[in-house]
């Protein structure tokens, strides 16, 4: 597995890999690596023959003040997580690399920057655009695998890709959970014992709303209300959403309609997390 820190070096390298007849994937993460990052790098190399990990915690994602200082930066770990996944390539840059002095240059989508997570973090998507943006220019993928996990951020790359016709397949493999069901993230590492119990509250309103759905409720906004007073029961929770949403404009819903997300994000103790579930279709 090669490491590269130098754009030239991972761009010399895809280039290799291509005049050999390589379909060339990229799984962008920001490391502290589990197994929802593994399950993406497993998808690509299923579907690729040439897998590039991107590692790189990006700041301009982090408002000044959220957790960029303390974002843990296992590299070691990382990397040989990379090598045991069968992983091509590791591009780990310096902030240095990817954004210059005097850098000012940025892409936003819109609309779907304005909604959910974007509201509580306004300048959050900016920075994950441009910097997938970056990815895509440096690489030039043919694949690259996100998570369901974050869904607003693959459903806003996916219209980025669209909208700027960039020719790269984005894939969303499935949220990987724990055995009693919460999603995987490198924050869960934040949570004491009694917060990470009290977590466990966000994929069960998701569960309940899937059942109910299922069972044929038509009334989304009561059934809104119902995911938010089920969080509020923990009281070491504190919910930013809880809603139903088209899945894929994130359109809040009154009503069904087609293919739909069940989406909530609470704070639970001082760790912030989001959750997801799509839902039956009616």
């Amino acid at each position: 597995m090669q490491v590269a820190k130098s754009i030239v070096e991972v761009r010399d390298a895809v280039a290799e890999s291509r005049q050999r007849g390589s379909r060339v994937g990229c799984v962008p993460t920001m490391g502290a690596l589990h197994a929802g990052h593994l399950s993406l790098m497993t998808e690509c190399r299923r579907q690729c023959d040439y897998v590039v990990v991107w590692i790189f915690v990006n700041p301009t994602q982090f408002a000044p003040h959220e957790d960029l200082g303390k974002y843990p930066r296992p590299l070691e770990d990382d990397l040989a997580k990379c090598s045991a996944a069968g992983v091509d390539l590791v591009f780990t840059p310096e902030v240095s690399t990817l954004y210059p002095e005097g850098f000012e240059t940025f892409v936003t989508v819109d609309q779907l920057s304005r909604v959910f997570e974007g509201t509580q973090r306004p300048t959050h998507f900016r920075g994950v655009s441009t910097i997938v943006t970056k990815i895509f220019n440096i690489i030039q993928p043919d694949v690259a695998c996100f998570g369901q996990k974050d869904y607003q951020q693959q459903a806003l790359i996916r219209r980025m890709v669209r909208d700027l016709d960039i020719p790269v397949e984005i894939v969303t493999c499935p949220t990987i959970r724990e055995p009693d069901g919460l999603a995987l993230s490198s924050r869960n590492m934040y949570l004491n014992k009694d917060e990470r119990q009290a977590a466990l509250s966000l994929y069960q309103s998701l569960q309940w709303a899937s059942e109910r759905v299922r069972a044929g409720e038509t009334d989304l906004v009561r059934l809104r209300g119902e995911m938010l007073d089920q969080l509020r029961q923990q009281p070491l929770v504190q919910p930013d959403y809880a809603t139903i949403a088209d899945a894929d404009t994130l359109e809040v819903l009154d009503v069904p309609r087609g293919r739909m997300v069940a989406l909530v994000a609470a704070r639970v103790g001082t760790t912030r997390l989001i959750d997801n579930l799509l839902l039956p279709e009616l």
